[in-house]
């Protein structure tokens, strides 16, 4: 089986790639009946030249390959019919910018695995740049604040080599004393911990953090079932809203009057109640005035995020009284960053981590008979041309959009 790793080619350029020399270079020590070989790229942030000394062929031509393993969706000119595509495709929400990506490969007879799809047996996902995406979504917004209230000037996260620079950088700045809030529990919300673990912010109880103040800056981390409470008055089940959130409504408030910076690193399932509303941004008690919107559910569970922020302009503001978007610093602004594809501010370490995931989880799959059932719970799109029955629910998106 010959695997190849294709170039980006979606713009804005993306300088992530799923292998790492020298990651590559231990899948070929694992897998020796496997070959690996590497499209050749001027933007990735490892240099041909780095794969080449591992002794990978690096070619303008991978069309011999099987499998294709990229980051970013392929634009339609570039997928080469019936071989089998890793990337983040962006359709399994029917996302209407994609339908013809879906629809091109349907046709071209191409076996489709997203990177999304590449999920355990109870659907938690296996691979990701999720830890990167709240390292730096977090660090951004520090960024922010610094600029905002002239305390400090952190460069941005793209001009530092790596993760190590970024905690340097942290380590010289001083904290006002503020109140954090970080909801979620899965990677997003572990890697915005561990800046803030690391700047020896003190972490407390949701009881210490709803009913006291502090001398010192503090966070909390809220799951769930802090901040959504049952209609009914009877306590709540995490799985149960899970699978159905239509019995329950935010408890944001009391969270929203003590906070100061809030940086949003849940997932939000569908149906699930805001978090907090335009109205609520109103209300005279409504504290927060920073938003790190890791997740950037635009429009969404998060009144201030009314659109997607860039790598280029990170931060916005949004006035509260007026709903519509203000400078970043201006008076009575809630700031928010709600950059979308944070993780590719930090290409070499997202790189590596997501690596290690992929040769973990997916690679061995090709080589023992799938015996975990990976590839064929992530395949969306049959060699026939066909949808998977996983998948089937996305038929109507291809028929009508």
């Amino acid at each position: 089986m010959k695997f190849a790793i294709i170039k980006e080619r979606k713009n804005p350029p993306d300088r992530r790639v799923v292998f790492s020399p020298e990651k590559l270079a231990e899948a070929r020590a694992q897998f020796p009946q496997a070959e690996f070989v590497v499209e050749s790229s001027d933007i990735r942030v490892f240099s041909d030249e780095a794969y080449r000394k591992h002794g990978f062929t690096v070619t303008d031509d991978v069309s011999d390959c099987d499998v294709m393993i990229g980051v970013k969706e392929v634009p339609l000119e570039y997928l080469i019919p019936n071989k089998k595509y890793f990337y983040f495709s962006h359709t399994i929400k029917k996302q209407p910018y994609n339908r013809k990506l879906l629809v091109d490969m349907l046709n071209k007879h191409i076996e489709m695995y997203d990177h999304e799809t590449i999920v355990k047996k109870s659907g938690a996902r296996l691979i990701g740049f999720g830890r990167y995406a709240g390292l730096v979504g977090a660090y951004n917004g520090f960024r922010a604040l610094g600029l905002r209230d002239k305390l400090f000037n952190l460069p941005k996260v793209e001009t530092l080599a790596d993760l190590h620079e970024v905690k340097a950088e942290l380590d010289k700045i001083t904290l006002p004393n503020i109140k954090i809030l970080l909801t979620g529990t899965g990677k997003v919300a572990m890697g915005a911990k561990e800046i803030l673990d690391h700047l020896n912010i003190k972490q407390v109880s949701d009881a210490l953090y709803l009913t006291s103040q502090f001398s010192e800056p503090v966070y909390v981390m809220a799951d769930v079932m802090e901040y959504n409470k049952r209609i009914d008055g009877i306590v709540g089940d995490k799985w149960e809203f899970y699978k159905d959130p239509t019995g329950y409504e935010s408890n944001f408030m009391p969270y929203a009057k003590e906070t100061d910076y809030f940086i949003a690193g849940h997932f939000y399932g569908n149906n699930a109640p805001y978090l907090f509303t335009r109205e609520d941004a109103k209300h005279p008690d409504f504290r927060i005035n920073l938003v790190a919107d890791i997740s950037c559910d635009i429009d969404g569970p998060v009144a201030s995020t009314i659109r997607p922020s860039t790598i280029a302009d990170p931060f916005y503001g949004y006035n509260p009284h007026t709903e519509t978007e203000v400078a970043f610093d201006a008076d009575e602004a809630i700031t928010v960053m709600a950059v979308d594809n944070l993780p590719c501010e930090l290409p070499k370490d997202a790189s590596e981590g997501f690596g290690d995931m992929f040769l973990e989880h997916v690679i061995p799959a090709f080589f023992n008979g799938d015996e975990r059932g990976i590839l064929k719970r992530a395949k969306i799109t049959t060699a026939d041309g066909k949808l998977t029955e996983r998948f089937s629910y996305l038929q109507e998106y291809v028929d009508f959009g």
